[in-house]
């Protein structure tokens, strides 16, 4: 999953890093409103993690720009500011969780999973597409009930896929998703092709359809017909 985590407090924000890139997310940063602002409106993300009090603004003018947007990404305010009009406010513009401050960070972690079940698998604990299952809560995939090795990037690709199913991917996109917005700074998107084949080819010697399908001149898409 990739997530963007809009928090001002140095330390604070390095550990959320920390905790949920080793749960296999990627993750990026933003420490002021117009970092954020910008990041917001130029990349997509699974899940925005956002603090209400910003260095030049409020958080709750990035979820206004998010909706008005209509950016897919799910959105959870985490703040010190808990009082009841700044919850209300949050979920009233769109906002899909409040999370105060402080909170352990294995129940942060919980209530992302959590929010990616709901928005993109219909809050099912486990993500099933025929003879693939996902289980996010323990990372694993099943495939005619046979457990299959991933790679962290091939995790990935294959959540995406399966969220946006049908639906063509853009090479450009799939490499944002899986470097975050380094992407911009590499001379060569050609590495998402290796991990496009092997997730193809583990999914396929164990047993699986060919759901990958390469679109020409665009991208890729999980055909699901």
């Amino acid at each position: 999953m990739k997530i963007l985590i809009i928090e001002d407090e140095p330390a604070l924000a390095q550990a959320m890093t920390t905790y949920l890139e080793q749960e296999g997310n990627l993750c990026e940063t933003a420490a002021t409103f117009e970092e954020a602002w910008l990041k917001s409106g130029v990349y997509e993300y699974d899940c925005i993690l956002v603090d209400i009090g910003l260095p030049g603004g409020t958080g709750l003018d990035i979820i206004r720009k998010l909706k008005k947007e209509h950016k897919q990404a799910g959105i959870i305010i985490v703040s010190a500011k808990d009082s009841i009009d700044d919850k209300i406010t949050g979920l009233e513009i769109g906002s899909d969780d409040y999370l105060p401050k402080p909170f352990h960070l294995a129940e942060l972690n919980a209530r992302i999973k959590a929010l990616l079940r709901r928005r993109k698998f219909g809050g099912e604990p486990q993500i099933r597409f025929r003879e693939i299952v996902v289980d996010p809560q323990k990372q694993e995939v099943l495939v005619n009930e046979m457990p299959i090795r991933l790679t962290r990037s091939e995790y990935a690709l294959l959540l995406y896929f399966l969220a946006n199913p049908n639906r063509v991917l853009t090479k450009e996109s799939v490499a944002e998703h899986l470097s975050g917005d380094s992407a911009d700074l590499l001379d060569t998107i050609d590495f998402i092709y290796s991990h496009i084949k092997n997730l193809r080819k583990k999914l396929m010697d164990a047993g699986a359809g060919d759901y990958i399908k390469s679109v020409y001149g665009m991208g890729y898409k999980w055909s699901v017909t």
